[in-house]
């Protein structure tokens, strides 16, 4: 299987599972799709990306930590800053044990590490294990742990205010990329972002239109 193959296969995967998608324009990519995932009006928003000279297939998702949820995070580890590092430490392990890559944008304002501003999970799959029921089940898997993780925060730290927070990461690398005006690789990282908002918000239609 080649770049076309897989492109045409995982198109028709997702039109089969009656899951909405919209290209997205990314020169870096031989494909970028967004994809709403699961089928239901709580679905975030899922990346397909093949990597131009590359034989696999990305799978992943981006999420914004809550606003409220940070400010319940900032106070945790200002009064219990043992207790904080304990969950952060529990929150790597469980992503670890999980089977899948993983990024979490910690704040960096202050000495003490936290909060947790996002987190992104991905998992690929190369061409020659490239089937329907390995894709359908990746992500599947990337959704399970993501809403594993989703409860987590939750459970810890409340249901947010409905706001997504700051992420100074991504913050930091807009600031960059202006400074050296890299104006086409902002426009990707903005793209990548799951601008979805608080945990289990609706999906807006008309961002699809």
């Amino acid at each position: 299987m080649d770049e076309t193959g897989a492109a045409d296969a995982i198109r028709k995967w997702l039109s089969s599972e009656k899951l909405e998608t919209r290209e997205v324009k990314d020169p870096q990519n031989f494909l970028h799709l967004h994809v709403r995932y699961p089928p239901t009006k709580a679905a975030h928003v899922f990346n397909i990306v093949i990597p131009k000279n590359r034989n696999l297939v990305l799978i992943y998702s981006i999420t914004r930590v809550d606003d409220g949820q940070q400010s319940e995070m900032k106070d945790h580890y200002s009064t219990d800053q043992h207790g904080w590092e304990t969950w952060l430490h529990d929150t790597r392990i469980l992503l670890t044990q999980a089977d899948l890559d993983w990024v979490l944008h910690i704040g960096k304002k202050d000495e003490t590490p936290g909060p947790l501003q996002a987190f992104n999970l991905s998992r690929p799959i190369w061409f020659d294990g490239l089937t329907q029921n390995e894709f359908m089940h990746t992500m599947r898997h990337v959704w399970l742990t993501k809403l594993a993780l989703i409860h987590k925060i939750k459970f810890g730290y409340g249901p947010g205010i409905g706001k997504p927070g700051p992420v100074d990461d991504w913050i930091s690398k807009k600031l960059e990329k202006t400074s050296k005006g890299s104006s086409a690789d902002e426009e990707k990282m903005n793209i990548d972002i799951d601008e979805t908002g608080g945990f289990g918000r609706s999906f807006d239609r008309d961002e699809w239109a």
